[in-house]
């Protein structure tokens, strides 16, 4: 009978409970308000790679305002874009995106990829967090210009001794805060 309050108890509080993601070998989550975190180890030189898309405007939803916060690797500009405010913000340098492949995995009838943090999304992209109060955690290096030493073009985490966002377009690093 304990067994079974206990999985029904359980249950009703997992249902409750706001996600929360760790990857690269992390055992927990740091902080409260925190949806997808990263390995944090000093060692670390392992960052996330954005989506490389052939035509920008392929990667948008319908509505404007559900693609803030988008970020990838533009092939026909070069460089790295972020969407916000409704524009798109270039973030790196025109780099040489030209030895990858753009990201043809979604269908063209499918919007979405992994949604974190709620059951859907308006948003349109692999990789979709939805959350009013928690955020990602980027992976963290410590200048990763000399520490990675095989960046892959869309490379993206967080340089620990700049205290910036680092970003490889595929030539160089770009550091933005």
């Amino acid at each position: 009978m304990k067994k079974i309050i206990f999985t029904i108890t359980f249950s009703a509080v997992a249902n409750f409970a706001n996600a929360q993601i760790s990857i690269g070998g992390k055992m927990d989550v740091e902080g409260t308000s925190t949806i997808l975190d990263f390995n944090s180890s000093t060692a670390n030189t392992s960052g996330i790679i954005l989506p490389a898309v052939d035509n920008v405007n392929d990667a948008l939803a319908a509505n404007q305002s559900y693609n803030n916060g988008t970020f990838l690797l533009d092939k026909s500009a070069g460089n790295i874009r972020m969407f916000e405010n409704n524009i798109w913000v270039n973030l790196s340098t025109a780099g040489n995106s030209s030895s990858i492949t753009a990201n043809t995995t979604l269908e063209a009838t499918q919007d979405q990829g992994a949604i974190i943090g709620s059951d859907t999304s308006n948003a349109k992209g692999v990789l979709i967090l939805e959350s009013a109060n928690k955020a990602m955690i980027l992976p963290r290096i410590a200048t990763p210009h000399t520490s990675v030493k095989s960046p892959y073009p869309g490379m993206m985490c967080y340089d620990t001794t700049s205290k910036s966002i680092a970003l490889f377009d595929g030539t160089v690093w770009n550091y933005w805060k």
